[in-house]
């Protein structure tokens, strides 16, 4: 599907002509893609209905929208670190989101979803600090997803985890998820149905080499 790329220039102030900030969307989509196809399977492996799967899939698509919103903040900054006092802003990006969101009508399941997914099932995240079962099915489903295809995709400060590794990081880091979510995971990572996935995510981790590879030739 082509994207019209002025829409969200327009609608974000952003100029998308400026490289890094480009290369930034297009990973940030790509990031997008795996969470939906991850959210799906996770849904689909804890025994969730057609309804809820198609949600999952709408949803980690969709649920760092409101990122576009801090653009000038996260996107075209060339692997820069985030300064202290713009955390309190990028931690805003799930509320955004679920303006966003609401805005264009989506049901209630993906708002809550989108809203909550940096919640930590030991009650340690944000927006709300909720805890375990508190939090929305849909977020909890989200945060894995969420966290392992960051760890497994290439980012300007750091290349990518294999996914056996990004697997061994979440685990000193479960705290955070709900097992169940965790273990479902899991098992879609070593399973058939991630050989797509992990297609996927190779193909975006070479883009994403072979465009520093550019900048270091120009």
């Amino acid at each position: 599907m082509d994207i019209d790329y002025s829409l969200i220039e327009n609608e974000y102030n952003i100029d998308l002509k400026d490289e890094a900030l480009f290369v930034d969307l297009e990973e940030a989509l790509d990031h997008g893609v795996i969470v939906s196809r991850l959210a799906a399977l996770v849904a689909k492996e804890i025994g969730e209905d057609e309804d809820f799967i198609y949600d999952m899939k709408v949803a980690g698509l969709v649920h760092d929208v409101g990122k576009m919103r801090l653009g000038r903040y996260l996107y075209g900054r060339a692997g820069d670190s985030l300064q202290v006092e713009e955390m309190k802003y990028v931690r805003m990006h799930s509320e955004f989101s679920y303006d966003i969101l609401k805005s264009l009508g989506y049901n209630d399941n993906i708002l809550s979803s989108v809203y909550h997914h940096h919640e930590n099932y030991d009650g340690s995240g944000y927006p709300d600090n909720m805890k375990g079962e508190e939090i929305p099915l849909g977020a909890r489903i989200l945060r894995v997803c969420d966290v392992y295809s960051a760890l497994c995709s290439d980012r300007p400060y750091r290349t990518a985890f294999p996914p056996e590794v990004a697997m061994e990081l979440m685990i000193d880091e479960v705290k955070n998820f709900d097992m169940k979510m965790f273990l479902a995971l899991q098992r879609i990572v070593h399973s058939d149905e991630f050989d797509e996935i992990r297609d996927f995510i190779n193909a975006a981790n070479i883009a994403v080499k072979k465009d520093k590879e550019g900048k270091n030739k120009g």
